[in-house]
């Protein structure tokens, strides 16, 4: 076993060596690819992962410690599940940035006044290539004009506020799932205690999984 000093944990960028590759699968937003990757010891392994465009989750704050959170059907689980507002990136490139403010508007109705990034995460690495990023926003308050038209899994969807305490009580004791929310809440209660809110990366701060023009 190898020791890391204090700092020195960094994921490291890496491609081992692929000899073919086909799309067994093409869905509108995501696919699935089999490559074929030879492996340290020169053997060669198939491996199947879903393509994915990437994400944006908001974790919206406000000034009552509330947390804005949605409970939407999802159908792969068979679950109802309490989830913060989060989106695709729609175009290759898009500005993360853009994307969240969207996704808050369309699910909430909700704009903000002050954007972080809380952390980035690779969702399931083992078996999509998804990224996400997921942004803190605060200083909310309504959005203005007419409300998003929602349609399909969203047309069920509920908005509600949550004190963010009783969300982290939610994720330890096994009774909230969603991937981006559980990140997103934990994130957040450490940040308060690693040199703050306001020491969180800039919400355009770059993205190396997900490159985009600022």
């Amino acid at each position: 076993m190898v020791e890391k000093e204090a700092g020195a944990l960094r994921d490291v960028p890496r491609q081992w060596r692929v000899t073919a590759s086909e799309t067994p699968f093409e869905g509108a937003k995501t696919s699935v690819r089999t490559d074929r990757v030879v492996m340290p010891d020169g053997s060669v392994a198939a491996r199947d992962y879903q393509v994915h465009p990437g994400s944006v989750a908001v974790l919206a704050l406000d000034e009552q410690d509330r947390v804005l959170v949605i409970s939407q059907y999802r159908h792969p689980v068979r679950h109802k599940l309490w989830e913060i507002p989060a989106g695709l990136l729609d175009v290759p490139g898009e500005n993360p940035l853009s994307a969240a403010r969207r996704e808050l508007y369309e699910e909430a109705h909700v704009k903000a006044e002050d954007w972080r990034v809380l952390t980035d995460v690779y969702t399931s690495p083992g078996g999509s290539d998804e990224a996400v990023r997921v942004f803190l926003a605060r200083g909310l308050s309504d959005a203005d004009g007419e409300r998003f038209e929602v349609s399909d899994e969203e047309a069920d969807m509920e908005v509600a506020r949550v004190p963010l305490a009783q969300l982290v009580r939610g994720v330890l004791a096994g009774d909230l799932h969603n991937n981006c929310l559980a990140i997103g809440v934990l994130a957040l209660t450490a940040a308060r205690t690693e040199g703050g809110l306001d020491a969180l990366r800039p919400a355009e701060a770059p993205w190396p999984a997900r490159p985009f023009r600022a």
